[in-house]
């Protein structure tokens, strides 16, 4: 696959998060709303689009140079996609820009070590969905994980980026939340790889 394709797939994974995120802040049950995001991530498996925060466990198993180039393409594709989503959300539906926004200004709260843990448990919950459809090519982990990360509070990189630019908050601060989320999604996406690793050593 060419750059340009890993991109371009990013940008795919970026937009359908960004209707999960769109369909969430719609919901005024988050019950309902954390069920129907679900939508994102059984269209980008069943699709095959690159969503950095689905493929970063795996890099446990292929740890080389391709691969680590291949998630840094697909993380920028899905900033692209999220990003020119949620700025649209937010002038076509702005009542979706004030939700988002009232739902970031909580996130920015939230201290360092919050943040670091919230992305970890998330990173977790991501990697069992993907591996769960890749290894039984079952949607099962998907539907139960999606949710339990959203109702638990747990944050996903991706989804935040879609948030911050549909609440049109703009900040060094911000900036500093998403990337300590990608950290802890990714720190959390390797847990069970690198213990199950250990184990068949």
């Amino acid at each position: 696959m060419s750059y340009l394709k890993k991109i371009f797939s990013g940008v795919c994974a970026g937009i359908l998060i960004s209707i999960g995120g769109a369909v969430f802040l719609a919901c005024d049950n988050r019950y309902v709303g954390s069920v129907m995001f679900t939508v994102a991530l059984l269209c980008i498996c069943l699709k095959g689009y690159s969503l950095y925060t689905g493929r970063i466990g795996f890099i446990v198993e292929s740890h080389d140079k391709e691969y680590f180039g291949g998630l840094t393409l697909g993380l920028l594709g899905n900033a692209i996609g999220t990003v020119v989503c949620g700025y649209a959300i937010r002038y076509a539906l702005p009542k979706l820009g004030d939700a988002a926004q009232a739902l970031c200004e909580g996130k920015l709260g939230q201290s360092f070590p919050q943040t670091l843990i919230r992305g970890i448990f998330c990173g977790v919950l991501m990697y069992l969905a993907v591996s769960i459809y890749k290894e039984k090519n079952n949607v099962i982990g998907i539907i139960f994980c999606i949710p339990v990360f959203i109702l638990a509070g747990f944050e996903h990189s991706i989804a935040d980026l879609f948030y911050f630019a549909a609440s049109g908050i703009v900040s060094a601060k911000a900036l500093g939340f998403i990337w300590t989320v990608i950290l802890g999604n990714s720190i959390g996406a390797v847990i069970l790889p690198l213990l199950n690793l250990k184990k068949s050593k």
